[in-house]
């Protein structure tokens, strides 16, 4: 038996067609989140300013900065200053390794896992310096590539130096090498221009040289004399370009 259909009111028909042509409403597109603004690293304010990780001290002439021995934990950063790195051996027997100033780092080698200090630093002037934590200096490294590439030049510059002092030592005479030691202190400044320097002790530059006191106070009269070296009153000593001919002459 057939059912006969529903009968569906005008109405009801039209109600239903406009609800199926009705869009189904759709939630609104999140907004992307604002990317976050990176702030600059810069180089030169991390190395003068004390913070996380960071510690400025001041030393007066003839304090220690650490001693061979000590923990090595941190890399120091020369803001104000001069800094003598000695060594001393079993026999007692003292050696002066680098003469180092404003813009210079030392202590780096606890970041190649050295646990402890193998010379001592000693400051030759008032000197600011500023004091970063092996963890920090790390991280920073790592994070940085305008600190990471600076102290990357230092190091190349300082292993540079270093090779040149060692050829200095097996082919220079002793004269010679006074004389490079001297042009290399008066132009630790600014680039092209001899600075004046602290009367430097004859000890010091006879552990540098590798001679004795009497040779290189022979020496420094001769440099004297010839003009190429100047004592004033103030303690200071200037030292001329014209000391580069006891280096060129054969």
């Amino acid at each position: 038996m057939r059912v006969p259909a529903k009968k569906v009111s005008p109405k009801a028909l039209a109600s239903r067609v406009k609800s199926a042509k009705a869009p189904s409403k759709k939630a609104p597109p999140k907004k992307a989140p604002k990317a976050k603004s990176h702030v600059r690293f810069d180089v030169q304010s991390f190395l003068d300013t004390a913070g996380v990780g960071r510690l400025i001290s001041k030393y007066k002439q003839g304090e220690a900065v650490f001693l061979q021995g000590d923990p090595a934990d941190a890399v120091f950063y020369i803001k104000k200053g001069q800094v003598q790195i000695t060594v001393v051996s079993k026999q007692g027997k003292e050696g002066v390794v680098a003469v180092l100033g404003v813009g210079d780092f030392f202590g780096e080698g606890c970041l190649a896992a050295q646990p402890l200090h193998i010379s001592t630093a000693i400051v030759t002037e008032e000197s600011s310096i500023v004091k970063i934590e092996k963890h920090t200096m790390i991280r920073v490294l790592n994070e940085e590539p305008a600190l990471s590439h600076m102290f990357m030049t230092f190091l190349l510059s300082r292993n540079i130096q270093v090779e040149a002092d060692l050829i200095d030592h097996l082919f220079n005479s002793s004269e010679k090498r006074l004389a490079r030691i001297l042009l290399l202190l008066a132009n630790m400044g600014t680039e092209g221009r001899m600075e004046t320097i602290p009367s430097i002790n004859q000890e010091i530059l006879a552990s540098r040289v590798g001679t004795t006191r009497s040779r290189i106070n022979f020496f420094m009269n001769k440099f004297r004399k010839l003009g190429f070296i100047e004592y004033n009153g103030t303690g200071t000593m200037k030292v001329h370009t014209s000391l580069l001919n006891v280096i060129v002459h054969d």
